[in-house]
């Protein structure tokens, strides 16, 4: 799998960009606000309707202008795509692949598995669940339509039911009990299958993860992965009845695989009350290492890998072995200055300089 090109119109700082990518490793590096950044949001936007942000999509359109256009051609498997994204101020994302629209935006995942490692990623793991879930569903939702379509569903069936408990605090409509149960039917059957299937994931993750920390720290410490459920799967149905009356009171459905969380655990210890930074860091690369491995294993073929100025982040053992880890993977690094490269000896495919939402290769 690889992305061959990639060409953005009035999106963030890019009047018009058009690149095309080496097959393994591609470099941006420049100083600060230049636009590097925003390369590598348009390929993930483009393959995954996401901006790893959280931005909306009025706020990714270039100012002065009302719309952006984005177009990425991959390879997968010997298969030519071509990813066309609009996105306007006033209405939702237009998206395109071989120049047929799709109707739901479920469409486009799988057709290219992106892994994006941030500096924000190294806080995983001493950040909120809300973010370890993220990391889980975006995976997730890549390698599994059923899975996409399970998160999907779950989650429009948790906004209607807080929705409903909302105005039945205002309005007191007897009858509002009836569809409650409806709901949590609806939740019931998602959830479950959602549960089921994280946890198959992080069971997959745990076991490349105990190899792929004892490579970084050259420790024999035991880097585990916890899926912890809101409720287990064979309670959960019971679970919504019990917690029903205090739903009813606060507005809001207090019990399901939104609420879930993943543990980091080294020797056994929760990293996130009790690691030191060097420990979370480590972890946080052994995570993105991790997922790298699984979905090769899963999909038989290599994701792509962007890489945010993440080098800076990390010392001299850790970038080893993180561009060690590279290979063949097509990748796409950001960084300031390229010394890193230098002196880890790294050979590097593609280099390109960007200044002022200019790209030139060198």
């Amino acid at each position: 799998m690889k992305i061959k090109r990639l060409e953005l119109t009035s999106f963030r700082n890019y009047e018009n960009l058009n690149i095309d990518l080496d097959d393994k490793t591609n470099i941006f590096y420049g100083n600060n606000a230049q636009g590097k950044t925003n390369i590598l949001e348009g390929i993930y936007l483009s393959c995954t309707t996401k901006s790893h942000k959280k931005s909306k999509d009025r706020e990714m359109i270039r100012f002065g202008d009302d719309e952006a256009h984005l177009r990425v051609i991959l390879e997968k498997k010997n298969i030519d795509y071509k990813i066309d994204m609009h996105l306007r101020k006033s209405e939702k994302k237009h998206i395109a692949i071989n120049n047929s629209p799709i109707k739901k935006a479920s469409e486009l995942f799988g057709i290219a598995n992106i892994i994006f490692f941030s500096p924000e990623d190294m806080n995983i793991i001493k950040n909120g669940p809300s973010e370890r879930r993220r990391f889980v569903d975006m995976e997730l939702s890549q390698l599994d339509k059923i899975y996409l379509s399970l998160i999907g569903n779950y989650t429009k069936a948790l906004e209607q039911k807080n929705k409903l408990l909302k105005d039945a605090l205002y309005f007191r409509d007897p009858s509002f009990k009836d569809m409650l149960d409806v709901w949590d039917e609806k939740l019931s059957e998602y959830g479950s299958e959602l549960i089921k299937k994280r946890q198959l994931f992080i069971e997959e993750l745990n076991e490349i993860l105990v190899k792929k920390n004892k490579e970084i720290t050259g420790l024999e410490e035991e880097l585990s992965c916890i899926y912890e459920p809101d409720t287990p799967v064979d309670e959960y149905r019971e679970k919504l009845k019990e917690n029903r009356e205090t739903d009813i009171k606060n507005g809001n459905t207090s019990t399901g695989p939104h609420r879930d969380d993943i543990k980091i655990a080294l020797n056994g210890v929760d990293l996130r009350k009790y690691g030191s930074q060097g420990q979370q860091r480590s972890a946080s690369l052994s995570l993105k290492l991790s997922e790298i491995e699984l979905v090769k294993k899963r999909i038989n073929d290599l994701p792509i890998l962007l890489l945010d100025d993440v080098l800076s982040e990390l010392d001299s053992n850790r970038q080893k072995c993180l561009l060690n880890s590279i290979g063949d993977i097509q990748t796409l690094i950001t960084c300031t200055g390229l010394d890193e490269f230098v002196k880890n000896r790294f050979v590097t495919d593609s280099v390109f300089f960007v200044e002022n939402a200019t790209v030139t290769k060198r």
